[in-house]
C-alpha cells in the first residue's frame, strides 16, 4: 500500500496526473486536426466540382449524370444526386462574389452548403449540397475511440508509475534495511558495486560512516577496558602497601613513606580521571553550533598562547610559518582548539633542549593543512599512535592525548597523520581541514 509519506505516493501522485493532462492535450489537438483534415478535403472536393459545374455551365454543356436545371422568373428546380445535390441558379437578386460554406440541419441530417460565384454572370453561381451526416458519425465514432485509448493509457500510467517507483526507490529500499539490521555486533560495509551510479556516492558515504563507527566502537571498548586497567593498578598498589604496612608496627618513616605511596596512587588516579572527564567534554563540544571563523586570524592569536607552554627551563621556541593570508571557514572552533594543543603540547614535551616547534599553515589545493614540526626522536610510524592509553617513549601521561584529537577531527570531517621528519629527527604532526569546512574569501 502507498503511504501519505512515502516518497513513492508523492512520485505517483505528481506523475499520473502530469501524464493524464498531456494524453489529454494530445488526443483533443488530435481529434481537432483529424475533423479539420476531412473537412478541409470535404470542402476541397466540393471546391473542385463546384468549379467543374461552372465550366461546363458556361460551355453550355451537360452531363449524363448530372441533371441541371436553371432558375426561370426565381423558380428553382433541382435534382438531388446522392450524396450530392448540385444546382445552378441563374440571375438571383442575391449577388455572390465569393465562394463560402453553410452548415445546416435538416431531418435529422446535417448539410454542408457551398455557393459558389460564376465568373461570366455576377447575379449567378453554383450551389452544391452535401450530405455530411456520416462524417459526423465517423468523428463521434474516432472521438470515442480516443477516449477509451485514453482511458487504458492512464491505468498503464498509474502501472508504469508505481513499477517505475518502486525500481527507483529500490536502492534506497536496500540501503535502508542494511542500515537498520546493523548494530554494535554486525557493521559490515555496504556493497556499492550493485548500486545505481547515482547511488554510488551515497554508499561510499555510509561505508565511511560505518567505518567511523567501527573505529569509534573499538576505541570506546579499549578506553573502557584502558581506564578500568589504568585505576586498577594504583588501587592494587594503594592495598598492598597498606596490607604490607598493617602487618607489623613500623616507625614514623614507613608509615609516611606508605602515605607518599597513597598520595601519588591517588594523583594518577585523579589524572586519569580527568582525561575521562575531557572525553566527556569534548563529546560535548561535538555538539557545539558550527560558527564563521577567519582561520589565519585566530591561529595567530592561538600561536601567541601556546609559546607561554613552551618550557622555560629547556628553552623550547615556538614559531609561526602561516602562508595563506586569509581564510574563512565555518566549524567548531572548540575542537580544533583541542586538537592543535595537543599537538603542540606533545611537541614541546619531545622536542630536546634549546630545540624548536614550528606550526606551519598552507594549502593543498582547496584545503587547508596545519602542521606541528617538533625536534624530538622521532616516532614507530608502525604503531597506532592514536589508539587509548597508548604511550611511546619515557614521557609522563596517560596515553589518551592523540586519542581525543582524533575523536575531534572526526568529529569536524579533519584528518589526522603522524609521520617523521626526513630532513632530521622530530615528527611532524598534521591536521588537513577539507573544502567541504573551508571557504576562501
Amino acid at each position: 500500500m502507498l503511504s501519505k509519506k512515502s516518497i513513492r505516493t508523492k512520485f505517483v501522485i505528481q506523475l499520473v496526473p502530469a501524464s493524464a493532462v498531456l494524453i489529454i492535450i494530445f488526443s483533443v489537438g488530435l481529434y481537432y486536426f483529424i475533423k479539420a483534415s476531412i473537412e478541409d478535403d470535404i470542402k476541397s472536393q466540393l471546391i473542385g466540382q463546384a468549379q467543374y459545374e461552372a465550366t461546363k455551365n458556361k460551355n453550355g454543356e451537360r452531363f449524363r449524370s448530372i441533371k441541371t436545371l436553371f432558375n426561370v422568373n426565381g423558380v428553382n428546380r433541382g435534382v438531388d444526386i446522392n450524396p450530392t445535390r448540385v444546382q445552378v441558379v441563374i440571375e438571383t437578386e442575391n449577388e455572390i462574389t465569393q465562394s463560402s460554406f453553410e452548415r445546416i440541419k435538416r431531418k435529422n441530417k446535417e448539410f454542408l452548403i457551398l455557393y459558389y460565384p460564376m465568373a461570366d454572370t455576377k447575379a449567378s453561381y453554383v450551389k452544391i449540397e452535401k450530405d455530411i451526416t456520416h462524417t459526423g458519425v465517423l468523428l463521434q465514432k474516432i472521438l470515442k475511440s480516443i477516449l477509451i485509448i485514453n482511458l487504458i493509457a492512464i491505468f498503464l500510467i498509474i502501472f508504469y508509475a508505481i513499477v517505475l517507483s518502486k525500481t527507483l526507490m529500490s536502492p534506497i529500499t536496500t540501503l535502508t534495511r542494511k542500515l537498520v539490521k546493523m548494530n554494535e555486533g554486525f557493521l559490515a560495509p555496504i556493497e556499492t558495486k550493485n548500486l545505481p551510479l547515482e547511488f554510488e556516492e551515497l554508499g561510499c558515504s555510509l561505508n565511511k560512516l560505518i567505518d567511523r563507527i567501527q573505529t569509534f566502537v573499538k576505541y570506546q571498548k579499549e578506553l573502557f577496558i584502558g581506564i578500568a586497567h589504568e585505576l586498577r593498578t594504583p588501587l592494587a598498589v594503594m592495598k598492598t602497601k597498606n596490607e604490607v604496612t598493617l602487618m607489623r608496627s613500623r616507625n614514623s618513616a614507613k608509615y609516611i613513606e606508605t602515605i607518599n605511596v597513597n598520595i601519588n596512587s591517588i594523583n594518577d588516579m585523579t589524572t586519569m580521571i580527568g582525561n575521562v572527564l575531557e572525553i566527556g567534554r569534548q563529546e560535548g563540544a561535538q555538539f557545539e553550533e558550527p560558527k564563521k571563523l577567519e582561520l589565519i586570524k585566530f591561529l595567530n592569536g592561538k600561536i601567541r598562547d601556546f609559546k607561554l607552554l613552551a618550557n622555560k627551563d629547556r628553552n623550547v621556541k615556538i614559531i609561526g610559518d602561516l602562508q595563506p593570508q586569509e581564510f574563512e571557514t565555518i566549524m567548531q572552533k572548540t575542537l580544533l582548539v583541542h586538537i592543535l594543543q595537543n599537538f603542540v603540547q606533545n611537541a614541546v614535551k619531545f622536542t630536546h633542549q634549546d630545540g624548536i616547534v614550528i606550526v606551519k599553515v598552507y594549502r593543498i589545493g582547496k584545503s587547508l593543512a596545519i602542521d606541528v614540526i617538533d625536534e624530538g626522536d622521532g616516532i614507530d610510524e608502525s604503531k597506532d599512535l592514536f589508539a587509548p592509553f597508548k604511550r611511546y617513549g619515557n614521557k609522563s601521561g596517560a596515553g589518551l592525548g592523540l586519542f581525543l584529537a582524533k575523536g575531534a577531527a572526526d568529529a569536524i570531517g579533519a584528518t589526522l597523520s603522524l609521520k617523521n621528519r626526513k630532513d632530521r629527527n622530530g615528527v611532524i604532526a598534521s591536521v588537513v581541514l577539507t573544502n567541504e569546512e573551508i571557504k576562501s574569501q
